[in-house]
């Protein structure tokens, strides 16, 4: 059942919907509804049946933690055991915003929302229709992205109903969302304060408010049996149908192996697609090729990278290459999720590769 909320709707329609999706959510159902960052799969946090739902749902392995959302800075005592004093500056500086902050986690909330961890993963939205609905859900609604595991992140309902039809409660359709990628995932258990996940919220800006942040190195492999302390570290996200390959390198160099390897492969038959900007689309004349946005403009680059991923899906490709970007700003956390699409499967080219 999708439920579309737009401007200039009646109020009372408005509210109805929110009422609705709030009760599925108190009564243990599932809902998936639009933040900032992408479609989240909302569920009761604090019930432990209503999280293993979403795993259900989504495939998501057990061990994978969920992202609790809150709607007020108030609602954080109860599922932590504390609170820093750089925590709550960061809050006070990105909530509501793309930052989850990692806490150890208070006896209410169940190990079945943390993947068996006792650290909470807690952010607080600044979509609107997602602060109102986690108000009628009960305060502390636990959030994956609504996809299925492993895909691309939805931006848009169509892309939850691809993927969830049938799985779910309800989808509330509140339009395309503005960022496009994930929340910074920022580690408050650990000094300094260490970035799990890139996103909006870099470690630049952080680092102006509470001072010296580390950034995690390690990449998990899918073989290892440590568990993940936050979403999306341990297992295969992203990633399209396609094998996805990045190359990486000086630009010119970059256009003319992308070329070479389009070609080689739509001669073998297969059906490729190409991610370009909107600087070099021009210079590819064979296969399915997409501008994702001005190479300058990372957050255009970041709102567009799901769903061309997805549109791949649709076309039925066989490979794809993607251009590399520049890692300044949310550049890092694009080209985080473009390696984890590709498994790590890079090109780099250099003055000597034709």
């Amino acid at each position: 059942m999708i439920e579309k909320i737009y401007e200039g709707q009646q109020k009372a329609e408005r509210e109805e919907i929110i009422k609705r999706a709030g009760d599925i959510i108190k009564g243990g159902g599932l809902v998936a509804f639009p933040t900032e960052t992408v479609y989240g799969l909302g569920a009761d946090a604090l019930n432990e049946q209503a999280a293993k739902k979403i795993y259900a749902a989504k495939g998501r392995p057990s061990d994978n933690p969920l992202i609790i959302h809150i709607a007020d800075m108030e609602s954080i005592g109860k599922i932590t055991e504390s609170v820093s004093a750089k925590a709550k500056i960061a809050a006070d500086a990105f909530w509501p915003g793309p930052l989850t902050m990692i806490f150890g986690k208070s006896a209410v909330v169940p190990q079945g929302t943390t993947g068996g961890l006792d650290t909470v993963a807690v952010r607080m939205p600044e979509h609107e229709i997602a602060r109102e609905l986690i108000k009628a859900g009960g305060g502390y609604v636990a959030a994956p992205s609504a996809n299925t595991s492993g895909r691309p992140s939805p931006t848009a309902a169509g892309h939850v109903e691809t993927d969830l039809n049938g799985k779910i409660d309800m989808i509330v359709d509140g339009g395309c969302v503005e960022i496009g990628v994930e929340s910074t995932i920022l580690d408050m258990t650990v000094e300094p304060p260490m970035i799990l996940r890139p996103g909006a919220v870099t470690r630049e800006m952080l680092e102006e408010r509470i001072g010296a942040v580390a950034v995690d190195k390690t990449l998990i492999g899918e073989s290892s049996t440590a568990a993940p302390k936050a979403p999306g570290m341990k297992y295969r996200h992203y990633a399209p149908r396609a094998e996805l390959t990045v190359v990486e390198g000086e630009i010119s160099r970059v256009v003319d192996e992308i070329r070479r390897l389009t070609r080689e492969r739509i001669g073998a038959g297969a059906r490729v697609g190409v991610i370009a900007t909107e600087e070099t689309v021009g210079l590819y004349t064979e296969g399915d090729v997409k501008c994702i946005g001005p190479r300058e403009d990372e957050s255009a680059i970041a709102g567009h990278l799901y769903g061309i991923l997805r549109e791949f899906d649709s076309d039925e490709v066989d490979y794809i290459y993607s251009e590399a970007f520049d890692t300044g700003g949310i550049g890092n956390a694009v080209m985080n999720r473009l390696m984890k699409a590709a498994g790590q499967r890079v090109i780099k080219v250099s003055r000597g590769v034709r």
